[in-house]
Parts: C-alpha cells; sequence; structure tokens
C-alpha cells in the first residue's frame, strides 16, 4: 500500500501526519501502533524521526471537519496533543478551505482557527485545549486523603528525590493527565534529578497508574514560562502543547486568581507559544503557535512494515521557522 505522510511540527514537537481517508484502505490497529513505532525509531528513522503519528481521520461529530488521533512513539494513545492539533487544523483548514471549525479528540470536540502568520513563512494556528479537571480520579491518580494536589508539598517526592529548593506540585488533566512543579532557575529544569523522577512517575508506582506527564517550569518574569516536560509514552520532547497550557492555567490560578483574560508567553527546548486563559463562565484555554510543514513522504506499506521510502518533498518551512525562532530563545 502506498502512504502519504506530512512531516509536520509545532514548537519543535515534530510528528507524522496521516490523512486515513487518503488510504485505499485503513490501517488495522496494530499496523498503526507499527507505524508510529517504525517512523520514530532513533535507529533507522525516517527524516531524523518523530514523537509520534498524528492519524486524521473523518468526525461522526456534525460540526467537526474531522478527527485527530495521537499514537505515541511507544505505539500508545494520548488522549489530546495541543502542539499537534495545531499541525491538523492546518491540515484541514488547508483540505477544505476553512479558517474556524472544530475538530473532534478523544476526549471532546475542540475550537480552531488560523492565526496571524508568526513571521513570514511560519503559519500559525489558535487551538482549544480541553476538558480541564483538578479530580485526582480524571488523571487517574492516588493520593491518600486527597481528591486534588494543588500546588502543595508531597513528603514521599521529597523523601525518595533531591529537589533544589521546596518542591510543590499540582496534578490536573486537560485531558492528558499532567503534574506541574515550579523550580528557582530555569536550569533545574535539566536536572538529571529531574528524569530520575519523570522516570519514576511513568513507571511501575502507586500513584500514578498510568504514568502522567511530568513538567518543571521557571518563571522568567510576569507571565513569561519556561516549561520542560517529560512526557509519558515518549520520553523529553522539544515541546508538550497540553503541559505548557495546563501549566500556565496553574500559573494564572497562583498568581492573578481574578484575571478574566491572561495572555502568557511560554519558552520551551524547541520555541515559543502562547497561551491564552480565558475565566469568566467557565475556563477556556487556548494554544497559539506554528503549525509547520517541513516534508511529505511518500513510502510503500508492506506486511506490516515500511518497505521502501519512495520519494521525500522538503520544504522550505523549517528555514523559515528556524530563522524565526533564533531571535525569540
Amino acid at each position: 500500500m502506498e502512504i502519504h505522510l506530512k512531516k509536520v511540527h509545532g514548537s519543535g514537537n515534530t510528528f507524522f501526519l496521516l490523512d486515513d481517508t487518503q488510504l485505499s484502505a485503513p490501517l488495522a490497529e496494530e499496523e498503526l501502533r507499527q507505524l508510529a513505532k517504525q517512523l520514530a525509531d532513533p535507529e533507522n528513522a525516517v527524516l531524523g524521526g518523530a514523537d509520534g503519528l498524528l492519524l486524521v481521520t473523518q468526525s461522526q461529530a456534525a460540526d467537526c471537519l474531522g478527527k485527530m488521533r495521537v499514537i505515541n512513539e511507544d505505539g500508545s494513545e494520548a488522549s489530546m496533543c495541543g502542539n499537534g492539533l495545531r499541525t491538523v487544523a492546518r491540515y484541514l483548514a488547508e483540505k477544505y478551505q476553512m479558517k474556524h471549525f472544530a475538530v473532534e479528540t478523544l476526549q471532546a470536540p475542540l475550537a480552531v482557527e488560523q492565526a496571524p502568520d508568526l513571521a513570514k513563512g511560519v503559519a500559525a494556528f489558535q487551538v482549544e485545549i480541553g476538558p480541564v479537571s483538578f479530580d485526582l480520579a480524571t488523571l487517574p491518580a492516588a493520593f491518600p486523603d486527597r481528591k486534588k494536589l494543588f500546588n502543595e508539598e508531597v513528603p514521599v517526592f521529597s523523601e525518595r528525590f533531591y529537589f533544589p529548593s521546596t518542591q510543590r506540585f499540582t496534578a490536573v488533566s486537560v485531558p492528558n493527565p499532567h503534574l506541574v512543579s515550579f523550580v528557582p532557575t530555569k536550569e533545574d529544569c535539566f536536572s538529571p534529578d529531574f528524569e530520575a523522577f519523570a522516570r519514576f512517575c511513568n513507571g511501575e508506582n502507586p500513584y500514578f497508574p498510568d504514568g502522567v506527564n511530568v513538567s518543571f517550569a521557571y518563571i522568567m518574569e510576569a507571565n513569561q514560562l519556561f516549561v520542560r516536560t517529560y512526557e509519558r509514552g515518549v520520553g523529553f520532547t522539544n515541546a508538550c502543547g497540553t503541559a505548557m497550557t495546563a501549566t500556565s492555567f496553574i500559573y494564572t490560578l497562583l498568581t492573578h486568581p481574578a484575571e478574566k483574560l491572561n495572555l502568557l508567553t511560554v519558552y520551551n527546548p524547541g520555541g515559543v507559544v502562547q497561551v491564552s486563559v480565558r475565566q469568566e463562565e467557565k475556563v477556556r484555554l487556548d494554544l497559539i503557535g506554528n503549525a509547520t510543514f517541513t516534508a511529505d513522504v511518500f513510502l510503500v506499506w508492506e506486511d506490516g512494515k515500511i518497505k521502501t521510502i519512495e520519494k521525500i518533498n522538503e520544504t522550505k518551512e523549517q528555514d523559515a521557522w528556524e530563522k524565526f525562532i533564533k531571535f525569540r530563545k
């Protein structure tokens, strides 16, 4: 079977995008997992690999242009991906020539819209992130006698791991599960102790039975954050859209609890995004950033594996993105 993929990224969070409505026959679930693994395989990666596979399918919801599924590099499925959703939004916008619409995700339909280009050749989209819950049962997470964990010390973590200062944690789902902690310096976001802690939270442990995305965040100045995330099923990535959104919401609740509209700039190892936090009748979170297409890949899929790479057509969009981000870091 011939397969056409797009290599895409949002803030350096890289994916291969596959529109299954363009296939001669849909791939089975195991084939999707195997394709994601093979595309991301560090020893035999296509175009340097990726953090996962974005599958675009027809939506069963009448008001949605399409549905997005996210297959991680280990073959597991994520509930949502903010950086990936921006690229799916752009793909559907160009396919159907629309600028405002909704995309179905595993948990909910989410509103998306084209945003002004960040720079010449750097397309941008704004996407809704949600639903939001601090209920530990929704992550799921288990902490004795607690229904939520918001900016609290967790003694069992401090006893087992070294943290540079008194560490407080917040658990939230958006709908991906996140554990967020603010640290005193940007360097703490790159501490080996961070990796050891994140691996613990995503291995066999009594607190997060399904694993959790772990983020350390540094407050650069008012409404400017740096966030680094260890994603479950992936490991450290250049950026995690839902993590940056969740962290921005937590920051707003801690510092601007009565603010009806807060716009934050969030830096990450891969680039920069903006997050809009609206608190009126209900909370509305939006992630704004690039939706970059770097290449078209044509391959042959046979007997559950990539048989040949037929053709790769690279775009000039990565050059434009790198030029833009060079002056923002």
